[in-house]
């Protein structure tokens, strides 16, 4: 699965469907819910007075250096991120984020400083 695949492009944003796991060890993308067609998202903040939100919102704008904002589902873990700037952009970045965490995919070797 693709992020073109729960996503869609409007005139100057990219509207993602996101699945959030918050209160996680570690927060980014864990790769995609291909029942419900979403990408999942962890994140350490508490769904808790709009905690969890921010952090999905700044998350997205690391890992695409655009400005991202939770327009659908503020109080579910279903949610509509929108991301405005180049949609194709965005979709590339965001589909080598979500590639890179997948599960089995190759981790970068950390070396043990023995």
């Amino acid at each position: 699965m693709r992020i073109a695949d729960v996503s869609r492009k409007k005139d100057g944003r990219l509207e993602v469907d996101v699945l959030v796991s918050p209160r996680s060890n570690r927060s980014g993308p864990e790769g995609f819910d291909q029942w419900r067609k979403r990408l999942v998202l962890r994140v350490r903040a508490p769904p808790l007075d709009g905690r969890a939100n921010k952090e999905v919102e700044e998350t997205f704008a690391e890992i695409t250096g655009m400005r991202a904002e939770v327009t659908a589902g503020h109080t579910s873990r279903q949610k509509t991120v929108t991301v405005y700037g180049d949609p194709a952009k965005a979709e590339e970045a965001l589909d080598a984020s979500a590639a890179s965490r997948r599960p089995g995919a190759p981790q970068p070797h950390i070396r043990d400083a023995r």
